[in-house]
């Protein structure tokens, strides 16, 4: 509620006077989606990215050996599995909804 409540603010006084916006990494779930919409309003075009789970596990693996984040392989597996099954109906509610565009 706090994320949607800060993004309203943001955008619904520049509706008018913009061609868009760019939000990343929201929504995660089918039910803040549908939320943003009635609240916020209709995108009218969301961007996938698509990548492997072997690239997202190689990426954070990376990301741990050059910071302070200290997630092992099997913690990174579970993430990565938890993500597929969060976006699984986000990513079919927009397909059939508006226009969803994949980028590899």
């Amino acid at each position: 509620n706090i994320v949607l409540e800060l993004l309203k603010e943001a955008m619904v006084p520049k509706l008018g006077d913009t061609k868009g916006f760019l939000i990343d990494g929201y929504p995660q779930e089918l039910k803040d989606a549908e939320e943003f919409e009635s609240k916020v309003g209709d995108p009218k075009l969301v961007f996938c990215l698509d990548c492997s789970a072997e690239t997202m596990s190689s990426r954070l693996l990376m990301r741990n050996q050059s910071s302070q984040h200290s997630a092992d392989t099997e913690t990174i597996k579970e993430g990565i599995q938890s993500y597929y099954q969060a976006s699984k109906p986000l990513i079919a509610y927009y397909e059939s909804k508006t226009q969803l565009w994949k980028v590899n």
